[in-house]
C-alpha cells in the first residue's frame, strides 16, 4: 500500500506542499481538503489581481528582515527553498517572473491565473485530489495514522498530515488544533491601514506621497516609504510595514494611538529651520499658495498652508514666525490621531499562530508529532508586504513536501 499525504489547506502552502510531494515520490497518494469552494483564493486576488508572487530579495540575511515574525526560523528555511528556488520553480514550468522598481515580482502575464493555472496543471500531473468544501472538525495520531472527521462525519486517515490552512484572526479558531499538543501564539491582524475618522486629510483621498517618514509616537516603531491618503485615512508601504511590525503593539493599544509624519523624508524639522531663511529669499515676493519648493502635491501643500493658519495670498516674505513655526513642524513633524483600522484588500495577514519552538525548520515536521507537518501563515510567521507573505508560503510548503517524500 503507498503511504498517503493529507494537505488540510488548499492555499499557497498547502498546494505547494502537495504538488511538490506528489511530484518528489510518486508512490505517495495526496489529497488537499479544502474547506471553502475555491482554490489558491489567496493568490488570485493578490497585487490586484496579478499576484505579487515574490520579492527580489536574494540574500538570506536581508529577505529575513522582512518578517517581523519568524526571522531566526526562516533564517535556517531560505537555506533550503528560497527566492532564487522560487523563480526557478516557475521558470521551469514556463511561468516567467518580471521585477518591478520596488523589488516586486509578478508573472510577466501580470495576471495572477497563470500562477493558478500553473499549480493547477501540476496537481494533474501528479495525480493530487482535491476535496473542496470539506471542512475538518478533529484530528487523532493513532499509531501510524492520523485519522481526521470532517464536517459531515466522513472519516479520512492518512500515514502523513500537513496543516497549511492560513491564518486565524482568533484563538478560539485554533481550538481543533489545541488537540495536538501544540501550542498558539495568539494571533492579531498584521497589514492594515490606519483609520482617521473626522480628519480633514481625509479629503485628499488618492493622494500619494513617494517618500515620508511616518513613526509610532511612544515607541521605536519608524517606517519610510510611499504614503497614500484615502477615504479612511493612510495606507501605502509605510503604513502597511508599521503596521506588521506593530502588530502586538497596536493592538494593545486598541488601534488608538498617534502617528507623526514627515512629508519631507529629505529634512529634519531642525534641517528645515536652518535652510528657511534661504528659501523666504529665494521665494520672497511669490505668494505661497502659488509656490512649492518641495516637489510634494500641491494639494497636500495647501492643506497644510490651511492647517498652519496661512492666507491664500501671504507671500514667502511676509510670512509671520509663529504661522513659519507651524508649517516647518507640519511638514516635518505632523500629528495625526489614529482610531481604529481597515484590512489592507482581500489580502488579510495575521501574526500569531503555531509555536515555532515547537516545530523544525529543517523539515517543518511537529517537534510534538511524528509525520505532523506545518507550512505557511498558520505558523507564528509573516512578512511585511511585497512578496514576502507568499515566499513564506513556498518556501515552507516546499521543504515539508521533501521531508514527507522521503519518509
Amino acid at each position: 500500500m503507498p503511504n498517503k499525504l493529507i494537505v488540510i489547506g488548499g492555499g499557497a502552502a498547502g498546494f505547494f506542499c502537495a504538488v511538490n510531494a506528489a511530484r518528489m515520490n510518486p508512490n505517495l497518494e495526496v489529497i488537499v481538503v479544502e474547506k471553502s469552494n475555491k482554490l489558491l483564493a489567496k493568490v488570485k486576488v493578490s497585487g490586484g489581481g496579478r499576484c505579487n508572487t515574490t520579492n527580489a530579495c536574494f540574500e538570506i540575511p536581508e529577505l529575513v528582515k522582512k518578517y517581523p515574525r519568524g526571522q531566526h526560523f526562516l533564517k535556517k528555511a531560505f537555506h533550503y527553498f528560497n527566492t532564487t528556488d522560487t523563480i526557478q520553480w516557475f521558470a521551469e514550468r514556463n511561468v516567467a517572473l518580471i521585477t518591478e522598481a520596488d523589488g516586486r515580482m509578478f508573472p510577466a502575464t501580470n495576471d495572477s491565473q497563470t500562477i493558478i493555472n500553473c499549480l493547477l496543471n501540476e496537481a494533474d500531473k501528479y495525480g493530487v485530489k482535491v476535496l473542496l468544501q470539506t471542512e475538518i472538525k478533529t484530528i487523532e495520531k493513532k499509531a501510524e495514522l492520523f485519522i481526521l472527521t470532517t464536517s459531515n462525519y466522513r472519516k479520512l486517515e492518512a500515514e502523513f498530515l500537513c496543516i497549511a490552512n492560513g491564518g486565524y484572526p482568533k484563538a478560539a479558531m485554533f481550538d481543533w488544533l489545541l488537540a495536538l499538543g501544540h501550542t498558539i501564539e495568539n494571533p492579531v491582524p498584521s497589514l492594515f491601514t490606519f483609520n482617521m475618522p473626522g480628519n480633514k486629510i481625509i479629503a485628499l483621498m488618492g493622494l500619494s506621497v513617494p517618500m515620508a517618514t511616518v513613526k509610532i509616537m511612544g515607541t521605536k516603531l519608524v517606517e519610510q516609504g510611499p504614503i497614500l491618503i484615502t477615504h479612511w485615512g493612510m495606507s501605502g508601504p509605510a503604513i502597511l510595514k508599521l503596521s506588521a511590525w506593530g502588530a502586538r503593539t497596536l493592538a494593545d493599544a486598541s488601534y488608538k494611538f498617534t502617528i507623526m509624519v514627515n512629508w519631507l523624508s529629505d529634512y529634519t524639522e531642525q534641517g528645515l529651520r536652518a535652510s528657511w531663511h534661504n528659501l523666504r529669499n529665494e521665494l520672497a515676493a511669490q505668494k505661497m499658495a502659488n509656490k512649492n519648493p518641495f516637489g510634494m502635491p500641491n494639494r497636500l501643500w495647501n492643506y497644510l498652508l490651511v492647517l498652519s493658519e496661512i492666507k491664500e495670498e501671504t507671500r514667502w516674505a511676509d510670512l509671520p514666525s509663529k504661522e513659519q513655526n507651524k508649517l516647518i513642524k507640519n511638514l516635518t513633524a505632523g500629528e495625526f490621531i489614529v482610531d481604529g483600522k481597515t484590512t489592507f484588500k482581500e489580502e488579510f495577514v495575521t501574526c500569531g499562530g503555531i509555536k515555532l519552538s515547537e516545530i523544525d525548520p529543517n523539515s517543518m515536521q511537529s517537534k510534538k508529532i511524528e509525520q505532523l507537518y506545518f507550512a505557511g501563515e498558520i505558523m507564528d510567521i509573516d512578512g511585511v508586504t511585497g512578496g514576502f507573505n507568499f515566499q513564506n508560503a513556498w518556501t515552507s510548503g516546499w521543504i515539508a513536501a521533501n521531508a514527507i517524500s522521503k519518509s
